[in-house]
Parts: C-alpha cells; sequence; structure tokens
C-alpha cells in the first residue's frame, strides 16, 4: 500500500508539473500547481515529515496559490499581446534551457548512490516531536544558512517591490512634509467681502 501511495503521489506530482508548463489558460495552470503542492505534501507525510507537509498546504495552497488565482482572475490581462511580446525572447528562453539542460546533465553524470555508504545523516532528536526535531535541526546545526536564506528573501521582496514601484502622475498624492513645514500665516488670508459680493 505504501508502494501504490508513494507511485501514485510522484506520478501526480510529474504530471501536474508538467501541466502547469504546458497549459495555455493561466487559471488551468494556477489549479495544476495547487494539485501538484498537494501531492508534493502527501509524499511529505509517507516521509514522516508531518509539519513540513502542513506547512506546504497552508503556505502555499492556502495563501499563494490561492493569490495567483485571485490576481490571474481579476486582472483584465491580454495573453494574446503577451504571448506575442514573449515571442521575441525565445531565442534567449532556448538558449537558458539548453544550460539548464546541461547543467543537469554535469549533475546526474556524477551521481553516486550512498547505498552501502555511511552518509553524513542530520543528528535525531530522540523523544521529541517532529516539529521540535525540526527546530533543532533548523537552529542549531543550520542556524547560519537558515539565517542567510531568511535574508535573500528579504531582498527579493524588496528589489520586487522596487521593481514594480511605478509613479503615476495623474493622480495627486499628498505631501507630508509639505503640511508639516507650511506657515499658517501664509497658508490662511483673512478677507471681508460685501454683501453680495463673491471673494
Amino acid at each position: 500500500m505504501m508502494a501504490f501511495a508513494f507511485y501514485l503521489f510522484a506520478i501526480t506530482v510529474c504530471a501536474s508539473g508538467f501541466m502547469v508548463v504546458i497549459s495555455r489558460n493561466p487559471v488551468h495552470s494556477v489549479l495544476w500547481l495547487i494539485l501538484c503542492f498537494i501531492s508534493a505534501a502527501g509524499l511529505f507525510v509517507m516521509l514522516g515529515a508531518e509539519f513540513v507537509a502542513m506547512l506546504l498546504v497552508v503556505v502555499y495552497v492556502g495563501a499563494v496559490a490561492v493569490l495567483f488565482l485571485f490576481v490571474v482572475m481579476m486582472l483584465d490581462i491580454d495573453f494574446a499581446a503577451l504571448k506575442g511580446e514573449l515571442a521575441r525572447y525565445l531565442p534567449l528562453a532556448l538558449l537558458m534551457g539548453v544550460v539548464v539542460l546541461a547543467m543537469l546533465g554535469i549533475a546526474f553524470s556524477n551521481w553516486q548512490s550512498s547505498v552501502g555508504e555511511t552518509a553524513r545523516a542530520v543528528p535525531i532528536v530522540e523523544n521529541s516531536l517532529n516539529t521540535h526535531a525540526l527546530g533543532m535541526v533548523l537552529y542549531d546545526r543550520y542556524l547560519l544558512p537558515f539565517q542567510i536564506a531568511g535574508l535573500i528573501l528579504l531582498v527579493a521582496m524588496i528589489g520586487a517591490i522596487l521593481l514594480t514601484l511605478r509613479h503615476r502622475r495623474d493622480i495627486k498624492r499628498q505631501d507630508v512634509l509639505q503640511q508639516m513645514w507650511r506657515d499658517p500665516a501664509k497658508a490662511m488670508r483673512m478677507t471681508n467681502p460685501k454683501s453680495g459680493q463673491g471673494l
């Protein structure tokens, strides 16, 4: 039964990942991506990593994938024009694909199985829950890589905000400093209009 469940989840992950790439409709791509995440969570459960599986479902399926789905469905995007723009960069994309395939080929050609050898294993915390053991490993043995990964994600978030930030000139914006520094004597003018006359 475990072997059947493993092959079922593994085939589902590979097939749904392939469908994410080849689907023409972005909404369908997001739905296939959700299926891929759920199947990967099933694989994590089979490995005994229930906390990682729960994080995958809650964070990626419950937040990121649903956010992608809402953004794609709510934005009025002209996908025909977008595909026309992407066609210009097809040679560069093919070159990058060849480079990635070459890197994967180099990696798999030097693959060595650790069966029968003493592999460097993660220390197992005895008599502890899965979450406690994961925290002990992350914040004890791999503290520096964990903090560096968080710093990289912070820099990536700031970079994404700066790349997508656009100041529109056709709308009025509030200048708080100008409001604070203005002189009340220059901002107000006392008048005494006569009755029946305007300012």
